[in-house]
């Protein structure tokens, strides 16, 4: 829970920042071609003079607003827009963008804190248990962290009451890592599956209001239901824009507790077969 409140922190700082950066970096191409301060200004005869070298036909042309105002480079005006535009449902897809990404956060750093090299944790306990120092393959497990080391610990602690109540230890272990691995995905999941909902509902909600506009006015022209119409294609497209890939993250992160579970299953057996090995031969 302690990671996931600072992988939420991290999530809204991100945003804030990418926000600010964004709303800043507005260069124009005005700006850029403005004359500076000792530079000689561009006269008719200077650009008639210049005609005739270059072909004035082959030039592309440029709208009278673009040369005023200049070509922005800012998506904080953009989205603004978009937001204002989206109607209320456009807030419940924004609040479960921002959770899905504190989410894949939290994920990110837990299962790659989880990874560890299996054959050479492997190998360190298996050479203490065969050397006769059981407390030093304990001991390696403790200073490892992840679910291998876990579920091996747990064994471990088991071994004197034999392959058994190892095998035992390791399974009820195991459900707790699973768990602990899974944690969050339902969370991807469901965003996956509402936020797109979220968008149709939005595009029904702004054909409503589309066709009301329609019902109250005395003619009918394309700018009184531009608004509605907007509402109702921003919605679908920001429901699409969250679900795929919260949907792709849930499937990578899937994949990756699935090699989790492979290694642990071949460890347990591995640790197993080793301790079934030495109580033969301590027997013989």
């Amino acid at each position: 829970m302690r990671m996931s409140l600072k992988s939420t922190g991290w999530a809204l700082v991100l945003l804030l920042a990418l926000g600010m950066v964004v709303g800043k970096a507005a260069p124009t191409a005005a700006q850029d071609s403005a004359a500076a301060p000792g530079e000689t200004a561009v006269t008719g005869d200077t650009a008639a003079a210049a005609g005739d070298v270059f072909d004035q036909q082959s030039l592309p042309t440029v709208p009278d607003e673009d040369l005023e105002g200049g070509f922005t480079l800012s998506l904080l005006p953009f989205f603004q827009e978009m937001i204002s535009k989206g109607g209320v449902f456009i807030w419940f897809i924004l609040a479960a963008l921002v959770i899905g990404i504190a989410v894949v956060l939290e994920r990110i750093i837990t299962l790659s804190r989880a990874r560890v090299n299996t054959r050479q944790f492997m190998a360190k306990v298996i050479g203490s248990l065969r050397q006769g120092s059981p407390e030093d393959a304990i001991e390696i497990c403790q200073r490892t962290r992840g679910p291998i080391a876990a579920i091996i610990h747990a064994g471990l602690l088991r071994a004197g009451k034999g392959p058994e109540a190892v095998e035992k230890a390791i399974e009820s272990a195991g459900t707790i890592e699973m768990s602990l691995l899974q944690r969050g995905l339902i969370v991807l999941a469901s965003i996956a599956n509402v936020a797109p909902l979220l968008g149709f509902l939005g595009t029904v909600s702004g054909m409503i209001a589309a066709f009301n506009a329609i019902a109250a006015a005395e003619q009918v022209s394309a700018k009184l239901v531009a608004t509605g119409i907007s509402e109702a294609l921003i919605t679908t497209a920001a429901g699409l824009v969250v679900a795929i890939p919260m949907q792709l993250s849930n499937n990578f992160f899937i994949s990756r507790i699935d090699r989790f579970v492979l290694e642990m299953e071949e460890a347990s057996v591995e640790l197993v077969d080793t301790l079934v090995d030495l109580e033969a031969h301590h027997r013989g």
